[in-house]
């Protein structure tokens, strides 16, 4: 099996990070009642020794979730500290009067179930593109400095190289930012990639 991707395919790659990230901008469109629009920016495979560099510095709030089918790996959303509040107050908007009044379990929680909702319209748009059914594993909440939680998702898999996808999402009135990476097993994501019908512009 090779690790070389088919060069006619790159264009598809960038097309699975436009597809992934559309997907979730339309589950914050749903959420928000606003037009919110996710741009990717970059998509790179980064060699994991230098993830650290690629990174932002501070700290993070999200979720980690497992691909239980192929291309297997992990994905991550992000949020900077001060997102994940204005998350907490929307996903709590209809359940509390004062947000003085939420406990760190109830923010931890609208973190969560957000991520989860930005990371189900992400693989589902894999999903589509590559035709076949991924299943994910319970989220798994993260808090830590960025490069922290890059590295040790990283750290998960046995690839020497990570793909990795700069992406800004915006949503109008919140201002809300969010970072996605995506960590597929490269050999199998490479031959997915490789195997698919790319229909000539």
């Amino acid at each position: 099996m090779t690790m070389m991707v088919d060069i006619r395919k790159l264009s598809f790659i960038n097309e699975m990070a436009k597809v992934g990230t559309n997907g979730v901008a339309d589950n914050m469109s749903k959420l928000t009642g606003q037009n919110a629009q996710m741009e990717v920016t970059k998509t790179n495979f980064v060699d994991v020794a230098d993830l650290e560099s690629q990174l932002e510095g501070g700290k993070r709030v999200g979720v980690r979730v497992r691909l239980l089918n192929p291309p297997h790996g992990h994905i991550l959303i992000l949020f900077p500290e001060a997102s994940a509040k204005k998350i907490t107050a929307i996903m709590l908007d209809d359940v509390v009067e004062d947000m003085s009044d939420v406990s760190g379990k109830m923010a931890r929680s609208a973190v969560e179930e957000m991520g989860n909702m930005m990371a189900s319209g992400f693989i589902d748009g894999w999903a589509d593109v590559l035709g076949r059914v991924i299943d994910v594993a319970a989220p798994q909440l993260v808090y830590a400095p960025t490069e922290e939680i890059v590295t040790r998702t990283a750290s998960l898999g046995d690839d020497d190289l990570a793909l990795f996808f700069d992406s800004d999402l915006s949503v109008p009135s919140y201002q809300i930012e969010a970072e996605i990476y995506a960590f597929p097993e490269l050999e199998e994501f490479v031959e997915m990639v490789n195997q698919t019908d790319v229909k000539p512009a």
